[in-house]
């Protein structure tokens, strides 16, 4: 081999060693690895073997000749065996392709007719099935930056490039097929090893989305249906040919970003405790306290049992008339208890009038013998010490709102710090939980303190910090915007950092629609029921109208057909239900 020729080589093994590093597909790599040892070797076929567990699956198989270039995933022509690196525990080496994946030695065969060396059986039985004849061979292992044999290259069938008779495999092309094989290697170790932190990756973030959902029935399936509508609308965005996403378009890694961002939007969530999530009644907190009213009701009833009594004694000639007064105190008593659990069930709006006989029922009284601190955790005695301890038997009033009620932020807590490096700008309550019995029971509509639906809301700020932490990959670096944005408006009205329009991304305002119209129409959260298409869309509209959610992905959403396609996957849907989606884009 000429000057002239070695420095050819020398480029086009450069070349090569490029062209593979930059291939991120594992399919279209194998190819190109087999192509080239191919070509560079003149060779008619050739095998490409991974190694999985303990044996060789052919990933591709290619002949010239026979017209044939199968990938094991999609050919339904060719079908070959793996090859197993043991046999009954024994190293096999019998066959050349697992003799050399065990050995990490090349070998180069004449004649695979004229050797009884190696087990050519299955080459054989493909010549029979073929018609082709499989003469020499040059097997060469890829070994990875541990000296471990991840794969083998077959060559069959070298060709006299003057004459294109089958010959021999040369002395002089085994040393550059084996270092195209080492480069081979490399990149293939890359491709896998990116392509096994991607997955790795994604089954972090279905995890973390799966145990949110599993966390509490108030989320349902939330997190794992959001991404499929997010991508759902987005390629339907992608595809628009006019009009406001004419040039709009994700490529493959800006998609997946999108893909994670949607998984990880609610991430937040797990820093949210369930029972503020699940709150089913005004006064629940880790338990029902309306259980400990009860009580209380039941001691004022005992105290006016035992005053009856006394009374009696001191005066038997007012029998009839204690009896009566007695009588109407226990059912006076019973109904107060009554109302407070009604109010404790949320399901009555709380007018001026019902919060006025809160109050009022409040002031009824027992007395406390017991100290009031005794087996209590340090953090309740640390609200004790708000209140001085009062000498016993204490006045306890049926209702209470006590200091130890309030419960106060975190100094380090980020989302209510004005100096938070988030930009965050939120107004939070005074206290991070508010306790009182009197004030929870006087809530106006639902179950929820001011405190606690903030609590809620702070998932996103929650999520937002979280992701903050990550170090994510520069194809990765939009992630938190997206997902951290749907609970924005395009308005500057939103939470937490109340952005508008032209702070936000098309993603992150796709996604904002995927979340509202999921959570509005599914059926798997105990506290509400489903609402319809029609109620959904039209819930949409009005955010629309209020410049809450994007009009021009509204439109597609719903011109695409997005919506009935999600509908008909996810939702239970009436089929005489026809949808005029014109009259919510007026």
């Amino acid at each position: 081999m000429n000057i002239g020729s070695e420095q050819n080589l020398l480029k086009r093994m450069i070349h090569i060693g490029l062209a593979l590093s930059s291939e991120k597909n594992t399919n279209n790599l194998i190819d190109s690895i087999l192509h080239e040892a191919k070509s560079l070797s003149n060779a008619d076929g050739g095998t490409f073997y991974l190694k999985k567990d303990q044996s060789l699956e052919f990933a591709i198989i290619s002949n010239d000749s026979l017209n044939i270039n199968h990938y094991k995933e999609t050919t339904k022509d060719i079908s070959l065996p793996a090859v197993p690196l043991y046999i009954n525990k024994q190293p096999n080496l019998n066959q050349i392709a697992s003799n050399v994946a065990i050995t990490g030695q090349a070998i180069n065969i004449r004649d695979a007719y004229n050797t009884e060396e190696f087990d050519f059986s299955v080459s054989k039985k493909f010549d029979q099935e073929t018609g082709y004849h499989s003469k020499s061979f040059l097997t060469v292992p890829l070994k990875n930056h541990q000296n471990e044999c991840i794969g083998v290259i077959q060559l069959i069938n070298a060709k006299d490039t003057e004459t294109g008779k089958v010959i021999p495999f040369s002395i002089e092309i085994q040393p550059l097929i084996e270092a195209l094989a080492s480069l081979a290697a490399v990149a293939l170790e890359n491709n896998q090893l990116i392509k096994s932190q991607r997955h790795l990756l994604e089954s972090i973030v279905t995890l973390i989305a799966e145990a949110i959902d599993e966390k509490s029935p108030s989320t349902g399936g939330h997190c794992q249906r959001v991404p499929e509508l997010t991508h759902m609308l987005t390629t339907k965005l992608c595809e628009q040919q006019n009009g406001t996403f004419a040039e709009f378009n994700l490529n493959e890694e800006e998609m997946y970003e999108l893909h994670i961002a949607s998984w990880l939007h609610d991430c937040g969530k797990l820093t949210t405790p369930e029972y503020v999530v699940d709150k089913s009644t005004k006064l629940e907190t880790v338990s029902n306290r309306i259980h400990e009213i009860r009580t209380r009701v039941e001691v004022l009833k005992r105290d006016a049992e035992i005053a009856y009594l006394k009374a009696i004694i001191s005066t038997p000639d007012k029998k009839n008339e204690l009896h009566q007064k007695f009588q109407q105190q226990l059912k006076s008593l019973d109904n107060d208890f009554a109302f407070i659990a009604e109010s404790n069930i949320g399901g009555e709006f709380m007018s001026s009038d019902r919060i006025e006989r809160i109050k009022k029922i409040s002031k009824q009284h027992w007395y406390r013998t017991l100290d009031d601190r005794l087996g209590l955790s340090k953090d309740e005695l640390d609200r004790k010490v708000k209140t001085d301890t009062e000498e016993l038997p204490v006045k306890v009033n049926l209702l209470e709102d006590r200091n130890d009620h309030f419960i106060d932020w975190d100094v380090t807590h980020q989302a209510v710090d004005a100096n938070n490096n988030y930009n965050f700008k939120i107004d939070p309550p005074k206290y991070k939980f508010n306790l009182g019995e009197i004030y929870n029971l006087c809530i106006k509509k639902g179950t929820l303190s001011e405190e606690e639906r903030f609590k809620i809301n702070e998932h996103i700020t929650q999520t937002i910090i979280m992701l903050e932490k990550l170090h994510f990959p520069k194809h990765l670096e939009r992630v938190t915007e997206y997902a951290g944005g749907h609970h924005e408006t395009l308005i500057g009205t939103g939470y937490p950092k109340k952005l508008s329009y032209d702070d936000l991304s098309i993603p992150a305002r796709v996604i904002a629609i995927a979340d509202i119209f999921e959570a509005l129409t599914a059926s798997d959260r105990p506290y509400k029921k489903a609402k319809t298409l029609e109620e959904t869309l039209q819930i949409m509209k009005n955010l629309v109208q209020d410049k809450h959610i994007d009009a021009d992905i509204f439109e597609v959403f719903l011109r695409s057909g997005v919506y009935l396609e999600y509908a008909n996957r996810f939702l239970e849907l009436d089929n005489d239900d026809v949808i005029d989606i014109e009259k919510f884009l007026d």
